[in-house]
């Protein structure tokens, strides 16, 4: 009877390719990334987290401390993503963070807050999916002696660096 199908091979075809899409997908919902993260305009970088709650928004965090008496300080910040575009190993993403900062530059203390909204991408490689390599671009407004106001461009070693649990 499966031999007189003319069907059979095209449905297999059909079904393997529609299994195999499903295989490359990486499914991050409920999932935390922890890692580094060194957007913070700092010269030390932030511990991170990242957890995707659903198809669309994540959030994370940062932080990041050092006690050097002449050039260290601390930094703490949140973050939430939204994704706009998704890929089986890739997702585009609009995100906004904000921290606060607490400096020393020379041995003098500084506080002050720092604003980014970016768009950026979250990639990962195939057989390496627990692994995120993430990259940003946008703008950043802070405040650490000074109001600076400027754009940004993250690669993904500053940008952030997750590993999935």
């Amino acid at each position: 009877m499966l031999q007189n199908n003319k069907f059979l091979p095209f449905s297999i075809i059909f079904l393997s390719i529609f299994w195999a899409n499903q295989a490359f997908t990486f499914e991050k919902i409920n999932r935390l990334g922890i890692g580094i993260n060194n957007q913070i305009h700092s010269d030390f970088p932030a511990l991170s987290f990242k957890m995707q709650k659903n198809k669309s928004f994540a959030f994370g965090g940062l932080f990041g401390y050092s006690s050097d008496s002449t050039n260290g300080g601390e930094e703490v910040g949140l973050k939430v993503y939204r994704n706009i575009f998704d890929e089986p190993q890739l997702n585009f993403y609009v995100a906004g963070m904000g921290a606060f900062l607490n400096n020393k530059v020379n041995s003098t203390s500084y506080s002050g807050f720092q604003f980014d909204l970016s768009l950026g991408s979250e990639f990962h490689f195939t057989g390496l999916n627990s692994i995120g390599f993430s990259f940003e671009f946008g703008v950043s407004a802070y405040k650490k002696k000074e109001f600076v106001f400027q754009t940004l461009g993250n690669n993904f070693i500053v940008s952030a660096l997750h590993f999935y649990l």
